[in-house]
């Protein structure tokens, strides 16, 4: 099975300043039921510790819908669940691989760690990026203000001519 890059990066999402990715999305990926997921996940537990996954908490569950709201995502997830989602890190979904042990895992987690890395280069290339903007920003003020003193001392230096002087140039009457 092909995953298309493209669409596994819709189902990431920031929360707690992390990328993570939901259970439901996950299960749905592996292709089992995100009940089964979690089980598999409860069952091993001393795997996944909290910076690898954890449980959402009421406002991170609105901040969820509003990010799948806003993207056009294909998620299964149903903010209307019986139990709070799960979500997993990139690490949490490395983990993921050695507690799902199938050949389309295996192919998802391949994926997804494609996924992770390519942001992660968009990152540190939008990091980068900004800082020449900044410096771009930082030199060009110091050449105009380098600009402006010498038309300043250029308006210094100019001669200053009488007020009562006689104009030339040729008069036109109105």
């Amino acid at each position: 099975m092909e995953f298309e890059l493209e669409n596994i990066k819709e189902i990431i999402y920031v929360i707690r300043g992390q990328k993570v990715m939901l259970d439901s999305d996950l299960a749905m990926l592996y292709g089992v039921e995100t009940k089964r997921l979690n089980e598999q996940v409860r069952r091993n537990l001393d795997r996944f510790p909290r910076d690898f996954m954890y449980t959402c908490d009421c406002r991170e569950i609105e901040t969820l819908r509003s990010q799948i709201a806003t993207s056009k995502t294909l998620t299964t997830w149903k903010y209307k669940r019986r139990t709070a989602p799960m979500v997993f890190t990139e690490n949490g979904v490395a983990m993921l691989s050695t507690v799902l042990n199938s050949k389309q895992a295996i192919q998802v987690n391949i994926a997804i760690m494609r996924i992770f890395t390519k942001l992660r280069s968009f990152l540190l290339f939008e990091k980068e990026l900004s800082h020449r903007v900044g410096q771009l920003e930082s030199d060009t003020t110091k050449v105009f203000k380098v600009v402006f003193e010498k038309l300043d001392n250029l308006e210094n230096q100019l001669p200053t001519h009488k007020k009562d002087r006689v104009k030339i140039g040729i008069k036109i009457d109105d």
